[in-house]
C-alpha cells in the first residue's frame, strides 16, 4: 500500500507538468536580415567573417531550439535583394556589407541545414512589393528590377514599388517563389508585404487602372490583383512541391468588425489585401496577421480571423517590439494575455516580431516562454487539406544501453517511398501517451537512429512514429514493452490485450468489483476518479497485474 502511493504521488507530480501545453501548435519567429536587424551583425568580408556570421545564426536557433520554438521566418527577399545566388535579384548589402558582393557562401542553404538539424522548419521570408527606397535602388543600380523592367514598377513617397496590376508582376514574383522552392528545402513560402503601399488610395496606378481596369471599382481591381499575384504563388509552389506550406504576414485587421472600428488602418480596404477570400478559396495554408496591437485593437480582431479561417491556419504575429520601445513600451503581461487569448480560442499558434527581442530576452519574454507557455516541445499540425493519409511506422526497433546513456535504432519500413523524418517518444507510463506532448523527446529526426544521453532513462517506454512532408504522422513503433512478470502503472488506458483475456478489476483495497472479457474500453468508461488493481488473465493463463490511475482531467 505504501509503494502504491508513492506511485500515485509521483504520477500526480508528473500530471500536473503535463497540463502545460497541446501537442500540435505553431511557434514561429521572424528572423530579418535587412539591415542585419536581427542576423547578421558581422559582415562575410573573410573566412573569419563567415565564421562568425555562421556562429551567430547559430546562436540565435540554438536558443529558439531550447525554447521550443518550430518555425523560423527566415527573411530571404528584403527589398529587390536577397540572400542566396539568384537568377533574378543580387546580394543583399547586410551580408558582406556591399550591395551585390557575393558572401562566399550560400546564407539560405546554410540556414535551412541548421534549422533542419534541430527540428526546426524554414520560411523563406519574402517582401513582395517594396523595391526599396531611393538609396536602395540607387545602389542596387543594374541589377535593380527597376533598371531591368521599369514599366512594372512604380516611384511613390520616395521609394519604388512593384506595380500589383501590371500582370507581369505575378509573374515576377511568382518566378522568385519558384526558384526557391525548386532550390532548396524549404519548409515554406512567406509572403510579406503583399498589399499596396500604405495611403494606397493615393498610389499612382491611373495609367495601369485605365489599361488593365476593365470597367471595375479601382478598390475592387486593387484587391483582385493582389489576389492574383496570390493565386499564381500558391498554385506554383504547390505544382513543384505540394508540401511546401504558402502563407503571408497580412495587416493584422481583415476590416472593420461589427462591434469595433479598425481606426482606418486594416487589411481589405486600406491596403487592399482580401484575405479572408485567400483562405475561403484555399490559396493560403497559414496566415501570420501582423496583430501588433493592444486591448480592443487585438483581442475582437483576432477572433474575426478564427472565425473566417476556413479550416486553415491562423497564427496571430505579437509585436513584442513594443517591450521596452521609446515611449511605447508594453509591460510583459499585454504578450502573455495575448498568448493566453490565443490559445483559449483556438488559434494555431503565436508568431513574434522580432528575433532580437527573444534573443535579448526582453522583459523576461524568452524566460516565460522557455519556463511556462513553451515547457514542452509542440508540433506543427498536419496539413491535412494537402495530405491525410499517414505513413508507415518504422519497424525493427532496438535498444542499446551505452556509457552515457541509450541508443535507439530502427528500419525505415519498405513500404514507405517517400520522404520521411521521425518523431521520438518516452515515457513512465505505458503504453506511451502520443497525445502528450510532454512525452516528445525529439520532434524531428532524419536519421534511423537516436541516442538519448542523459543518467534518467531508467524506467522509461519508448516509441517512435514516422512522419512525412505533410506533418501526417504514423503509428508507433514502441521500443521496448513492461516486463510481464511486474506490476504495471497506466493511466486512463490500458494496454493492447488479447482476445479472450479474462478481466477482474478491483479497487485499491484489492476489492473486487467486477468481472468482464476483453472490453479494456467499455471498462475505462465505467470507472470513477481513483485507483483500482486489474488483473488481466490471458488465454494461455498468463497473469499481469496492473495498477490504474483513472482522472477525468486527461480522460
Amino acid at each position: 500500500m505504501q509503494k502504491l502511493l508513492i506511485i500515485l504521488s509521483l504520477l500526480l507530480a508528473f500530471a500536473q507538468k503535463t497540463s502545460a501545453t497541446e501537442k500540435y501548435e505553431i511557434r514561429a519567429a521572424w528572423i530579418t536580415t535587412i539591415g542585419g536587424l536581427d542576423w547578421p551583425a558581422s559582415k562575410a568580408t573573410s573566412a573569419y567573417g563567415i565564421k562568425r556570421q555562421k556562429d551567430e545564426l547559430c546562436r540565435q536557433l540554438d536558443i529558439l531550439k531550447e525554447a521550443n520554438f518550430n518555425t523560423v521566418l527566415f527573411q530571404t527577399r528584403l527589398r529587390g535583394d536577397v540572400v542566396y545566388p539568384s537568377l533574378y535579384e543580387t546580394f543583399a548589402e547586410s551580408l558582406a556589407g556591399e550591395t551585390g558582393r557575393n558572401p562566399g557562401y550560400d546564407p539560405l542553404k546554410f540556414a535551412i541545414e541548421e534549422c533542419h538539424k534541430r527540428g526546426l522548419e524554414l520560411h523563406a521570408w519574402i517582401v513582395c512589393i517594396p523595391i526599396g527606397n531611393d538609396r536602395q535602388v540607387k545602389l542596387l543600380g543594374k541589377s535593380s528590377v527597376v533598371k531591368k523592367n521599369p514599366d512594372m514598377c512604380i516611384h511613390f513617397k520616395k521609394a519604388w514599388y512593384l506595380d500589383p496590376g501590371n500582370p507581369n508582376t505575378a509573374g515576377y514574383l511568382s518566378a522568385i517563389a519558384k526558384e526557391i522552392t525548386t532550390c532548396y528545402d524549404i519548409d515554406g513560402i512567406h509572403l510579406d508585404y503583399i498589399r499596396y503601399p500604405e495611403d494606397g488610395e493615393n498610389f499612382p496606378d491611373n495609367k495601369t487602372f485605365r489599361k488593365y481596369g476593365k470597367g471595375k471599382d479601382i478598390s475592387q481591381w486593387r484587391r483582385d490583383n493582389i489576389t492574383a499575384i496570390v493565386r499564381r504563388i500558391y498554385n506554383e509552389v504547390k505544382s513543384i512541391k505540394p508540401w511546401v506550406k504558402v502563407s503571408s504576414s497580412p495587416v493584422g485587421k481583415y476590416n472593420d468588425t461589427r462591434r469595433y472600428s479598425s481606426k482606418g488602418w486594416n487589411a481589405y480596404s486600406a491596403v487592399y489585401q482580401d484575405v479572408k477570400l485567400w483562405l475561403k478559396t484555399g490559396i493560403q495554408d497559414v496566415i501570420f496577421p501582423m496583430m501588433y496591437f493592444r486591448d480592443n485593437q487585438f483581442y475582437p480582431f483576432a477572433l474575426d480571423w478564427q472565425e473566417n479561417k476556413h479550416g486553415r491556419w491562423v497564427v496571430p504575429g505579437l509585436g513584442i517590439y513594443f517591450l521596452k520601445y521609446k515611449n511605447h513600451e508594453w509591460d510583459i503581461n499585454e504578450i502573455m494575455r495575448q498568448i493566453y487569448f490565443t490559445r483559449r480560442n483556438k488559434l494555431d499558434g503565436q508568431a513574434f516580431f522580432r528575433n532580437e527581442f527573444l534573443m535579448k530576452n526582453t522583459c523576461g519574454l524568452t524566460d516565460s516562454l522557455t519556463n511556462k507557455f513553451y515547457s514542452s516541445p509542440a508540433a506543427v499540425p498536419p496539413m491535412t487539406w494537402q495530405d491525410s493519409i499517414p505513413p508507415s511506422p518504422p519497424c525493427n526497433g532496438n535498444i542499446s544501453y551505452t556509457a552515457d546513456g541509450i541508443a535507439l535504432k530502427w528500419e525505415k519500413p519498405d513500404s514507405c517511398k517517400e520522404d520521411i523524418s521521425y518523431r521520438i517518444y518516452a515515457s513512465t507510463v505505458y503504453p506511451v501517451d502520443m497525445d502528450n506532448a510532454n512525452n516528445i523527446i525529439c520532434l524531428k529526426n532524419s536519421s534511423n537512429g537516436f541516442k538519448y544521453t542523459s543518467s534518467d532513462y531508467d524506467n522509461l517506454f519508448w516509441a517512435v512514429t514516422s512522419i512525412d512532408r505533410f506533418g501526417n504522422e504514423s503509428c508507433p513503433l514502441e521500443l521496448n514493452t513492461p516486463d510481464s512478470n511486474e506490476p504495471l502503472v497506466c493511466v486512463n488506458k490500458l494496454p493492447e490485450i488479447m482476445e479472450g483475456s479474462s478481466i477482474i478489476i478491483n479497487d485499491i483495497t484489492g476489492i473486487e468489483l467486477f468481472r468482464t472479457q476483453n472490453e479494456p474500453e467499455k471498462i475505462i468508461k465505467k470507472l470513477k476518479e481513483g485507483i483500482y488493481k486489474i488483473q488481466i488473465t490471458s488465454p494461455d493463463n498468463k497473469i499481469r497485474n496492473i495498477t490504474l490511475f483513472i482522472t477525468d482531467k486527461y480522460r
